[in-house]
């Protein structure tokens, strides 16, 4: 007569699956899981739960719940849009020029020459400084009263007179954006030479041989290479142009009128100004979701045949 075999229980289904090593290491991740759900999992989840309320501090006792109206009011509200085409030009540009900057600075240090190592440190120099005190560096630069852009411009005769810089409305923007591409092509310039010292040397052998010139190396050969470079670079570098936050802050806070008056400005002034967190909570998910779409699709672009 056979002997019949039980089946294991639930809990010794659970110790099969996980052994004594996966028990361990989910014992010993338990409180980083927890604080991460604490720091990051909550606030975000909160969030959104704000979104659907239209609370105000002015107000406190009044908190009705609204459900979409907070999301339906952007679309309706003129100086969302400003802040959305304020965004759009500002990451346009910085993103562009970040790119052309970093390639072209990625292939001269791809080149041997003598003072090389010394170029490359220099080059981490702007990366290193914080946002804030890189923001409070060109607040100087840009002074109009003894800022160092009038100086060198004065004595050497490019201008007769000291200029207002940041109360241009139709510079601002782009000064910006000029502080941000100085404290971004560093990083942008390491990722696009990682990818220019992975690509084989046989290649550049193999179009030499086939008569290819120094421009047509460097169309078929140099970019089409570059890919996996240039996708981290515009998902990065994007990511952070219209999430960008110091610079206006700082340097403007969002003047002159509407001239600087971005996104992520437009959402600081509705909710810690305002006091309306429901409206900067609805502007903020809009703003990740914007962010989300645009990496997809570049991932989806640049990706496909990297």
């Amino acid at each position: 007569m056979t002997d019949v075999v039980n089946p294991p229980s639930g809990r010794g289904r659970m110790r099969r699956l996980f052994g004594y090593e996966e028990r361990s290491a989910a014992l010993f991740l338990a409180p980083v899981m927890a604080v991460l759900m604490g720091v990051a999992v909550f606030p975000i989840l909160y969030s959104l739960y704000l979104s659907f309320f239209r609370i105000k501090l002015t107000r406190p006792n009044r908190t009705p719940f609204v459900w979409f109206d907070n999301y339906t009011d952007l679309f309706t509200n003129d100086l969302f849009w400003v802040s959305v085409a304020r965004t759009v030009t500002f990451s346009v540009v910085s993103v562009s020029a970040i790119a052309v900057i970093a390639l072209l600075v990625a292939l001269l240090l791809n080149q041997d020459f003598r003072g090389r190592r010394i170029l490359s440190t220099i080059l981490l120099v702007p990366w290193a400084i914080p946002y804030v005190a890189n923001a409070l560096m060109w607040k100087w630069i840009y002074d109009s009263g003894y800022g160092a852009l009038n100086g060198i411009l004065y004595q050497m005769d490019f201008i007769d007179k000291y200029m207002i810089w940041l109360g241009d409305q139709e510079k601002t923007i782009f000064l910006i954006a000029n502080a941000f591409v100085w404290k971004e092509v560093p990083l942008a310039t390491i990722l696009l030479l990682v990818s220019l010292k992975s690509i084989p040397s046989d290649l550049y052998q193999a179009a030499r041989v086939d008569g290819a010139s120094v421009w047509q190396r460097f169309v078929h050969v140099t970019l089409p290479a570059m890919k996996p470079g240039f996708m981290l670079v515009m998902i990065y570098e994007t990511m952070m142009a219209i999430r960008h936050f110091d610079l206006f802050f700082i340097l403007t806070e969002g003047g002159p009128g509407d001239a600087s008056h971005v996104l992520s400005w437009h959402i600081y002034v509705e909710t810690f100004r305002n006091l309306s967190f429901g409206s900067g909570a609805a502007m903020s998910y809009v703003l990740a979701l914007v962010t989300f779409a645009l990496s997809y699709t570049f991932i989806r672009t640049l990706g496909r045949k990297v």
